[in-house]
Order: structure tokens, then sequence, then C-alpha cells
């Protein structure tokens, strides 16, 4: 690491080998961060402190939370909130769009292949045994007519930026992406921390987000249905993101129900109301496939709604993102990407994919299993930091216990080389040092249109040395700018 000679608050930052956001590699100011290091040289050193302060206070008194399973101290806590924005140029961005756009389309177009005529599968692209072994795969969902052929209306797709300077995805959150409330509460508190320094710097605006999910969700109604009743359906109030859950019903004007409060009648899905029963025909559903209805996946599920599968095969009611559409963000299915682009799009990937190893090939599998120290190893349909091993930051007694593991079942890993996340600065007790960060921008998608706010979720670790931006693994998160 080389101490960058800085005055405060910048003392104690450090570059690495890591590209650095705001630091040439010499040290010199990156030119669209130069006005927020003016900024934060000229601020008296308990300023930051307060601004901190204040921040963390409107986070608490709007009740921001988020959920950490498995911790015997409590398991609600205030969303981990970094001070200082991450900025993104305006041509930067338009590359992120471009390739956001181009990989929502194919993966679209994949999932209503593989559920229908199947030609990438006996044009020997994607192996067919990799997608029918895939636990997300739903048979149910096979010549199904999804409305306007969407099965991902909203995504969340995980960049990186590596060394070259040039953004990654890391993978692709399709089933029930989170992450979006607190990217509109950052920039609420942004707002009001900085006020000055946000109005004078040409930030592209985030706020109409609600509006934007809520007209693609429209845009899925059946089209009988002229004035389409939308809800929101949770899980409940002991979900990780259930805060989101309510911000979102809050932001678009919808009713928040869980299960219980649905029923299906003459293959038709009703809302329980005060003023007796009301039809429902777009669900934008926080609940996984398995718990959706029992009748037809988990028969013990007490959170979804009997019969819902049948009512939606018959195009009856809307569901977004549709059943079935794991099997596209399972991580092995991932590696394939890029050819995906290509067969459908006739175009290579504008953003690239981190090289992966499928643990199910034999000659990948023995050079993982000689390399368990060099590598990260994540199970492929896992999320939020869980079932991952980071090799070199990880003992003996775990790598071995991972090895076993992926002798015992292969097809559940896949293993990518540790990248060096770039990093940004961050106020940490009362000094501002780099941490590392990723992205996670928010696609929409109704078939004929595809919108994508420009910003996302910059999710930091915290953790000096952490590469684990997860907010259950003891990440937070602040504002992403992107420039006029």
């Amino acid at each position: 690491m080389n101490a960058v000679d800085l005055p405060p608050p910048f003392t104690n930052y450090q570059l690495s080998g890591a590209y650095d956001e705001m630091f040439d590699a010499d040290g010199s100011t990156r030119g669209h961060y130069e006005a927020l290091f003016q900024r934060l040289l000229e601020l008296p050193p308990d300023e930051l402190k307060q601004r901190q302060q204040a921040a963390d206070l409107s986070f608490l008194h709007q009740g921001i939370t988020f959920t950490v399973y498995g911790n015997d101290e409590g398991t609600e806590r205030i969303f981990p909130y970094d001070l200082l924005p991450r900025i993104i140029p305006a041509d930067e961005w338009d590359v992120i769009e471009r390739g956001l756009v181009q990989r929502i389309t194919a993966l679209n177009l994949f999932l209503k292949d593989i559920y229908h005529d199947g030609h990438i599968l006996n044009d020997k692209i994607v192996p067919r045994d990799l997608v029918y072994s895939c636990k997300y795969y739903r048979r149910q969902m096979r010549g199904v007519r999804v409305p306007n052929d969407v099965y991902v209306a909203v995504v969340g797709t995980d960049l990186i930026r590596v060394n070259s300077g040039e953004f990654v995805v890391l993978e692709d959150n399709l089933r029930v992406p989170s992450g979006v409330s607190y990217m509109l509460a950052n920039r609420q508190v942004m707002k009001y921390v900085f006020p000055r320094m946000f109005s004078t710097y040409g930030v592209r605006p985030v706020d109409h987000y609600g509006q934007a999910l809520l007209a693609t969700l429209r845009a899925l109604a059946p089209k009988r249905r002229a004035d389409p009743n939308i809800v929101l359906l949770s899980p409940g109030v002991y979900n990780s993101a259930y805060f989101e859950h309510a911000y979102l019903a809050r932001q678009m004007g919808l009713t928040l129900v869980e299960g219980r409060d649905l029923l299906v009648h003459d293959n038709v899905v009703y809302m329980r109301t005060t003023a007796g029963l009301q039809r429902v025909d777009v669900i934008y559903r926080r609940l996984d496939d398995d718990f959706l209805d029992p009748l037809a996946f988990r028969p013990d599920s007490m959170l979804g709604v009997p019969g819902l599968l049948n009512v939606y095969r018959s195009g009856n009611v809307a569901l977004a993102n549709a059943i079935g559409t794991g099997v596209a963000d399972d991580k092995a299915v991932y590696a394939y990407l890029p050819a995906i682009i290509r067969y459908y799009l006739n175009q290579d990937a504008i953003l690239n994919n981190v090289e992966t190893y499928l643990l199910s090939d034999d000659k990948q599998r023995r050079h993982v299993l000689a390399n368990l120290d060099k590598l990260v190893v994540k199970a492929v349909g896992e999320s939020g930091g869980y079932g991952m091993l980071i090799g070199p930051h990880a003992s003996n007694g775990e790598r071995e216990a991972f090895r076993e593991k992926i002798t015992a079942d292969p097809r559940n890993y896949i293993a990518q080389p540790t990248l060096a996340l770039s990093r940004a600065p961050c106020y940490i007790d009362g000094s501002v040092e780099a941490r590392h960060i990723d992205l996670r921008p928010y696609i929409l998608y109704s078939g004929d249109q595809v919108t994508i706010v420009p910003g996302g979720l910059t999710r930091v670790a915290l953790r000096r040395g952490s590469l684990v931006v997860n907010s259950s693994q003891g990440g937070g998160s602040k504002d992403t700018w992107v420039l006029s």
C-alpha cells in the first residue's frame, strides 16, 4: 500500500493495487472528483462528523433498516450509510447503460426460449443438463405464455470495476432483486446533508424510479383490464427486506399484501378488503418461487396463495418477475451469458463477465481444488454473501470444508479469481479512507422499453481490507452520482 501525501481529512488515505475512484495512481485527483475533494478540504474537522450524525439520525427516524439472520444480538439494524458519494461521469455511464440494456434483452430471450422451443439447448450453446439440473428451473412453466414475453421485468445487476478501470458483471439478480429502496433513501439523505454541493454537481435524478416501476408493472397487466389493480406481495414483517417492500408500495401507491390477504376463486386472484373482494391483475412479488403456491411448490408454505400458479398459467394475473426466472441467475448459467448474447443478438457483450470456473467440469474442478487459496468459490443459487469462500482470507479449515462440499456436489459451485474491487473514499472514524465498493444498477423491462435510472446502489465493504459488500456481512452503502 502507498500512503498518499494529503492534508486532513485524507491523512490516513492509502492507495493499493486496486483501482481508486477518486485518485490516479500518482495521487492526483480525477477530474470528476475534484470539486468534492476541494469541498472536503474546506470543511472544518467536526463538520463531516456532524453531517454523518445527521444522516444516521435521518435513517433512524425513517426506520431504514435491514435484518441479519442468525445473529444472537438482535437482527434489526439501521442500514449503514457512508456520507461521501460515488461519482460516475456521463461517458462511463453510457457504456454501463448500453451493456445492461443488451443483457436484460438477451436474458428475456433466453428464458422464453428454454421454456418453449429450446433452440439454444438444441444448438448446444448452453448445455441442456445445466439448465434442467438448476433448482430454479420450473417445469410447470413449459409452454406458458407470459405477458409481453417479459420473464424479467426487474433486474439488479452487480458490477465491479477492475484494475484496468473497466466495469465487469459479477452477477445478475433476477428472482427478487432487492436494495433499490436504499438507493432512493441514500439520495434523499444526501440532498439533506450536502444540499449545496449536490445542487452544483449536475447529478442526474433517480427519484422517478417508483413511477417507472409502476409503469413497467402496468404494461404487464392482462390487456382486457383497462385500469389494472396492482399489489406488492411481501412475505411479511419478518423478512429482511420488509422495509423496502413497504417503502416501494408507498412510492407507487400500491397495496402491500401478504399471502393471507389474497385468494383464488374461479381462476381469478382476489384481495380481501373491508369492502369485500377486489380483483388483482398484477402482483409485484417479493417472494421466492418455492413459497408462492403451496399447491404447486412447497406444500408447507404459509406465505403464498393456493392456486396462484393455475391463475398465472391461464393469463388472468401477471407476476413480476415470472416464475422460473431463477435459472438465468444461476451462477453457472451466468458463465454462458456472453455466448447467450451472441446467440440471440449477434453482438459481443458490452460488459464482460468475470472469468468463471464450472466445477461440474472435471478439468476445471481439479484446477480449482488445487488453488482454493487463490480463488473465490460461490454456491450457484445463494445471494447476500452467503455460501461463499474467499480463499485468500479463509483458514485452512474453511478451505478444507469447501473442498468436501465441492467434491460432494460440484454442480452447486462455481469459482472465480479473487478480484480487487475498486476503492472509493469513505468517512471512517473521523477521517477519509479508501474502501472496496461495487455497484448494483436497477433495470426495468416492459417488452418494448428498457428503463434504467442513472445510478444504483453502491455497496461498501466498511471493514478495512474486506471484499464483502453485503449488508448482511458488515457492508454499507453510499449515494451514486451519475453526472449529466
